[in-house]
């Protein structure tokens, strides 16, 4: 395993909640990024997550990582849930909440 693939690899499993974004969760750089921080902001869902802007090696290692070509990439105990269209649609038909709950997670708000 590569530094990078362990890198990426300890993040995953070692938050409940594991966001790869461009920007940050007070400075998303992309729309994308921003819908994935606005729903779990509204589902007031505590979340971890890393700027793959900073690093090309970061960017690149996720995409191989989880063999899925765009970020943002989300993860819940240690599990890749999608990009922001999966995450969006998720949302909007109540399955991602549920996701969260069936993970024993604390979500503070649904649709």
């Amino acid at each position: 395993m590569t530094d990078i693939n362990a890198f990426i690899d300890d993040k995953v499993k070692n938050n409940d909640v594991f966001l790869f974004m461009k920007g940050s969760p007070d400075f998303p750089q992309c729309g994308f990024s921003g819908q994935v921080v606005q729903i779990l902001n509204y589902l007031g869902v505590d979340y971890s997550s890393a700027n793959v802007l900073e690093s090309d090696e970061l960017r690149e290692g996720v995409k191989t990582y989880t063999n899925w070509p765009t970020i943002p990439q989300l993860y819940v105990k240690g599990e890749f849930v999608g990009g922001a269209d999966i995450v969006r649609e998720m949302f909007q038909s109540g399955e991602l909440q549920t996701h969260f709950q069936q993970a024993g997670l604390e979500v503070k708000q649904s649709a």
